[in-house]
């Protein structure tokens, strides 16, 4: 197994890992519902399905109807 001839630094091993970052989820607001969501993402509000203020699903129908 090839081991490292010197050790690497602190100071070097942290300069690579600087990208590793975690980023904050980017959230958008429904402008039907006002419910915050995430980004390209279909949600549940009260029931129903919603994509870009558009209802997908409405569950409450089947559950009255049934």
């Amino acid at each position: 197994m090839a081991h490292p001839k010197r050790k690497i630094s602190k100071t070097r091993r942290d300069k690579r890992r600087t990208h590793y970052k975690a980023t904050m989820p980017t959230l958008a607001k429904d402008s039907v519902t006002g419910e915050m969501h995430l980004y390209h993402r279909a949600h549940w509000h009260e029931g129903k399905l919603y994509y870009r203020g558009q209802i997908l699903i409405d569950k409450t129908e089947e559950e009255t109807a049934a």
